[in-house]
This record gives C-alpha cells, structure tokens and sequence, in this order.
C-alpha cells in the first residue's frame, strides 16, 4: 500500500491555513469551526463561488485531516475529487461532477497561499494578532533558555 504518497499528494496543510488564521485573528487564540467558515468565505469564498463555501471546506479539511478521507457526511458533495497534475495538460477545476466537487490541487493551493498572504498584510499590526503570534510555532535558531541552548529547534 502507498497511503504515505497519496496523502503526501493533498494539500492537508493548506486546509488547516484557515483555522491558523481565525485563531490568530481572535481575541482568545483558538481555532473555532465558525471562525475557519468566516476566514474562508471573506478571503477564498469569491474564487469558488458557486462550488465550494467555507463550510463545505471545513467539512472536506475534517475529514481529511482526521479520518484521511475526501467524504464527510455533512458535506454538500459526496467526495472531492483531485485529478493527478501529471495525468493531463487540461486543468479540471471547480467542476462538479454528479454529486463530488472536482479542484486543481496546485490552483487550490496557490488560492489559499494568496489569501493568506493577503490577509497578513490586513492584520500583523493589529494588538490581536502580535499577542496570539507571541505564542505562535517558531523556529529558534540558537536555542531557547532554559530548555535547548545551541541546538536550533522549532516549538
């Protein structure tokens, strides 16, 4: 079985970009379901109008992330459906085909990116998002005392 490779193949990361971006903006720090919904429908929603809401993304990140799967049964859509980027030069994107949505993976991914990008720029100044960021994963490249000195590590 290869299920490393295909789950290597879907963008789980980016799925969870959204949730990183609500904690981040809100006054308590922590991811929320309705939070993501927001985030998406105001940054990604008008590229995939029409195919893909915030809530269908957060039924699609759940399943994937949780249980490896593109089917969560609240979803509008039976499944999601990603065409392998090296199987045609045509590029399948928001389609719905039957009853499943159909995405670009690389496009899904850059759209993503790009909105993140975006809202940066709106909120790294704002009080929120320094005191949420203080607490925020970050690479220390010499260490952090009292736990490492010298080793760089990332916490």
């Amino acid at each position: 079985m290869k299920i490393h490779l295909l789950y290597c193949r879907v963008p789980n990361h980016v799925l969870e970009l959204p949730d990183i971006c609500g904690a981040l903006s809100s006054e308590d720090g922590e991811a929320k379901k309705h939070r993501y919904i927001e985030w998406f429908n105001k940054y990604v929603g008008e590229k995939y109008k029409g195919c893909l809401t915030g809530e269908d993304c957060y039924y699609f990140r759940c399943s994937f992330v949780h249980q490896g799967t593109s089917q969560h049964p609240k979803s509008s859509y039976s499944r999601v459906l990603f065409v392998e980027l090296t199987a045609t030069s045509n590029i399948f994107h928001c389609n719905i085909l039957n009853d499943a949505l159909n995405i670009d993976v690389q496009i899904f991914v850059m759209d993503i990116l790009e909105d993140v990008e975006k809202w940066l720029d709106e909120v790294k100044d704002t009080e929120v998002f320094k005191k949420n960021y203080a607490r925020f994963m970050k690479r220390y490249p010499d260490g952090l005392s009292p736990y490492i000195i010298g080793v760089p590590f990332i916490s």
